[in-house]
């Protein structure tokens, strides 16, 4: 297998600046576990004329196996050449630091030295003493070294972002580049399975990011020669399936608290639409500070969204953004709950990707696909960076009144706005009269509760053709197919 990067050309821009920088770096890195920061800093550098020196937190690790560990590190990168020198190991990570500045200057004098702390988090726990040491020797030594990159990388967003990037101590304001990785896009994603000899078109690319996403550790376990479905029954279904129970071994491994983030996400996933904070104080029966910041521990490491329904002035919603979990929420949980009297290997998938709850479901899916799109989506219809992207709802409470949805809308500094409709489908779709009626309704009640004056034009999103019909050529101004969710940005 390869290891050349795909994609990430913002953050391999990035990186380039800092190596070539003529001052001390340090550059905070974070993203969803499994996401590829790893991959991304090993393979940036390893081709650079530089000393890599990269440790990685152990999860759960007491302190004398985190020590150990760096030390061992510290070996292989600074003396491998000098016949194996053994060191002593540090009692702590003053004395840790100490030993790695000191090895830092016996290296040649112009010779970039990457300091590459991956899964910090780990390593940095409350009694451990690990961030005031790194503001010692950051403030102390390392920042008047122009030949150091420091790199801190996590996969607990939040932490970075509280205790590296926010930290209010000798660390504030140190931070000179951050990078947050994102998932692949469908564009990345394709271009990752065909490096790897997958060569899928865009609808079976689809199928496959609606149910896992764009995380390369998840894409890697797609198996040539098999259908996007196969696969997915393959990994999620099956007995010893790669993916069976990433659910629990990924939130756990990210938050202390992982219960209380499970229980936020299975409330907020029983609604399409979203959970407003109320309801979600309601049903996991938790308020103020603690339930704040547990959602914003999940925004941060970009499993949920937060959104304020277009026209309202307060009150938040939030919706799940993350392929996997909405997937796993909704089939792999229910299947397994009943796989007690069921073989392993049975081809559940192949037969409920067909069912009419499955497509139900990929609409939902398709939505959320959709939003992590939206700047291929205004390129396709020509709109501008400065329009709002948004979502309404009206619900009303009056007996003979209707409510109306929009799954998304694009509020344009030009006087215009453009009302989105979401279609995912596998076929040319057609606009028949009934379903044209329903659009010209939805436009109609937005105007009326709004009292909008600006030009409404209705645009479609479909993930295959729109068909030409009477309906579609009169009332549709613009279409965002499939493949302009392909496009390279």
């Amino acid at each position: 297998m390869t290891n050349k990067i795909v994609g990430r050309h913002y953050e391999q821009q990035q990186l380039q600046k800092v190596f070539e920088s003529k001052e001390a770096e340090f550059i905070a890195i974070y993203g969803r576990r499994r996401v590829g920061k790893t991959f991304l800093i090993r393979n940036f550098f390893k081709n650079k004329t530089c000393l890599l020196f990269q440790v990685s937190g152990i999860h759960k690790g007491l302190l004398n196996l985190q020590l150990n560990e760096f030390k061992n590190e510290i070996e292989r990168a600074f003396y491998s050449d000098k016949g194996g020198l053994q060191l002593k190991q540090p009692e702590n990570w003053m004395d840790a630091l100490q030993l790695l500045t000191e090895s830092i200057e016996i290296t040649k004098k112009h010779k970039k030295v990457i300091l590459f702390l991956d899964e910090f988090p780990w390593m940095a726990t409350p009694k451990s003493g690990l961030l005031q040491a790194l503001d010692y020797y950051w403030n102390r030594f390392w920042v008047n070294n122009p030949k150091i990159k420091l790199i801190v990388c996590g996969s607990a967003a939040s932490w970075i972002i509280r205790h590296i990037l926010n930290n209010k101590g000798g660390l504030y304001n140190r931070v000179t580049s951050r990078i947050h990785l994102e998932p692949f896009t469908l564009y990345e994603t394709k271009e990752y399975l065909r490096q790897r000899g997958i060569i899928y078109n865009n609808i079976q690319i689809l199928d496959l990011y609606m149910c896992i996403g764009g995380i390369p550790f998840y894409l890697k376990f797609i198996e040539k020669g098999l259908s996007a479905v196969q696969n997915i029954n393959r990994l999620c279904f099956q007995k010893k399936g790669s993916l069976l129970d990433e659910f629990k071994n990924l939130f756990s491994s990210l938050f202390d608290h992982a219960e209380d983030h499970e229980k936020i996400i299975r409330a907020i996933a029983s609604k399409r639409e979203g959970l407003s904070r109320t309801e979600l104080e309601n049903i996991t029966e938790s308020k103020g500070g603690r339930l704040s910041e547990r959602l914003q521990e999940l925004e941060e490491a970009g499993f949920i969204m937060e959104f304020i329904p277009w026209g309202k002035e307060k009150g938040i919603y939030y919706k799940i953004i993350d392929e996997y979990t909405l997937f796993y929420l909704k089939w792999i949980i229910p299947e397994k709950k009943t796989r007690l009297t069921k073989e392993s290997g049975l081809k559940f998938w192949e037969d409920a990707s067909q069912t009419p709850g499955w497509k139900a479901w990929a609409g939902y899916a398709f939505e959320a696909v959709c939003y992590k799109h939206l700047t291929n989506i205004r390129k396709a219809l020509q709109i501008k960076e400065g329009a709002t992207a948004a979502t309404w709802r009206y619900s009303s409470k009056k007996e003979n009144e209707e409510g109306a949805q929009i799954d998304l809308l694009f509020d344009r500094t030009d006087d215009t706005i453009n009302i989105c409709e979401i279609k995912y489908c596998k076929e040319a779709y057609a606009i028949d009269k009934s379903y044209a009626k329903d659009l010209l309704r939805k436009v109609d009640i937005y105007r009326k509760i709004t009292k909008t004056e600006k030009q409404i034009f209705l645009s479609m999103i479909t993930s295959c053709r729109l068909k030409k019909t009477m309906y579609s050529e009169e009332i549709i101004s613009s279409h965002v197919e499939l493949d302009d969710l392909f496009k390279e940005n």
